[in-house]
């Protein structure tokens, strides 16, 4: 059984920068297509990004691109979410995701596993 575990939350201050890790277990991490999402109080779950196995093709969303960076090491079993000059908006729960049909997807419903998420609070 693929399990998913995020790390790198908390409470962080406007303008911050910040670095979310998932770690990947029961699986071949190299065969899985991973991506981000989150989900805000009140609001639905959000894409922000996808990384295929190799690392080399990867999909923002639209409205959040050029604010996050997404890359992964297949030699750790990681998939990384990188961000700077954090806003309050970015309050939410971070999610870490995993297709092992490998595409490189926004649609939340591809993803066979999922993390538990890891709370972001950004206080102005």
């Amino acid at each position: 059984q693929v399990q998913l575990k995020e790390s790198g939350g908390g409470l962080m201050q406007s303008g911050d920068s910040l670095k979310l890790s998932c770690v990947v277990s029961g699986g071949t991490f190299s065969e899985l297509a991973m991506g981000w999402f989150r989900q805000a109080p009140g609001k639905e779950r959000e894409f922000i990004a996808a990384i295929g196995w190799t690392g080399i093709y990867t999909h923002y969303s639209d409205s959040l691109q050029g604010r996050f960076v997404i890359t992964r090491d297949n030699a750790k079993n990681t998939v990384y979410l990188q961000t700077s000059h954090l806003k309050p908006e970015d309050t939410a729960v971070y999610y870490c995701a995993a297709d092992d049909a490998q595409s490189i997807t926004p649609v939340a419903e591809w993803y066979d596993y999922w993390g538990q998420g890891t709370q972001v609070t950004v206080s102005s």
